[in-house]
């Protein structure tokens, strides 16, 4: 059985954690697969991603039973994380297309952390949310110091940190974890309009849209507004603006070529 299952369609490409014995934990070799799929993903066709889990959860963190079988060896785990986890993450942030985290079980410890770093999060209600690392002795690594207080401030972020609190999908959505929260028997439903609403989108807007957002993060305002500047030209010379001025002034939905 393939631990990563990757599906494209429309467009729309699928990226689903398959271990569901383990509640989709992942391993090296799934952290590995991620990498090499998303970073492949930013250099082609695709114009959105869905980020998901097989059987009853999202992501359940990282495989301890794992970690419990290399107990008291030495391990370099500062190489592992720059190696691998810390890649995934800014390659999700910085790739071109919108990532949607569809959010059905836990999403805890790393895989909490890559929900995080999804452009939209979609939760269902039985949906659940921690970081958990406090728990085994660990902080949160996968980026949740940069991402989570980002989205909930520092005083929610530290709480939920140093307890390892497991949230609900209500409480995650009152926070700003998650963009919207709805009943599992409609969750596919308003994933797969969000995701072909996207892909029917602007492709170079939307791709300049969450290039700024990054830069702004970590910029000044009037560095941010140069970059609005300089990123728009792109958008300005593109063939989505002329069709979508031309469908502006015939009162006509555009047609978006990603172009």
């Amino acid at each position: 059985m393939e631990k990563l299952l990757i599906t494209s369609k429309d467009g729309i490409k699928r990226i689903t954690f398959n271990t569901p014995e383990r509640r989709n934990a992942v391993d090296p070799e799934m952290m590995e697969g991620l990498l090499e799929a998303v970073r492949e993903t930013a250099q082609d066709a695709t114009k959105v991603v869905i980020l998901t889990g097989a059987g009853d959860a999202f992501c359940a963190g990282a495989n301890v039973k794992g970690m419990h079988s290399r107990a008291g060896e030495w391990y370099d785990v500062t190489a592992q994380l720059r190696r691998v986890s810390n890649p995934t993450i800014q390659a999700l942030r910085e790739m071109p297309q919108p990532v949607i985290a569809r959010i059905h079980g836990p999403a805890v410890g790393i895989g909490c952390n890559y929900a995080l770093a999804a452009d939209i999060r979609i939760a269902s209600t039985g949906a659940q949310f921690g970081q958990v690392f406090s728990k085994i002795g660990l902080i949160p690594d996968g980026g949740g110091t940069y991402l989570l207080p980002r989205l909930v401030g520092y005083a929610a972020a530290f709480e939920l940190m140093v307890t390892g609190e497991v949230i609900n999908a209500e409480r995650a959505l009152a926070l700003g974890m998650v963009s919207r929260v709805v009943p599992l028997e409609q969750l596919d439903e308003v994933v797969e309009q969000w995701a072909a609403r996207l892909a029917a989108g602007p492709s170079v807007a939307l791709a300049g849209i969450k290039k700024a957002l990054l830069y702004g993060e970590t910029h000044t305002l009037a560095e941010s507004l140069d970059f609005e500047a300089v990123t728009q030209a792109a958008c300005f010379g593109s063939q989505d603006f002329r069709e979508g001025v031309a469908a502006f002034v015939e009162k006509r939905k555009p047609v978006f070529q990603g172009r």
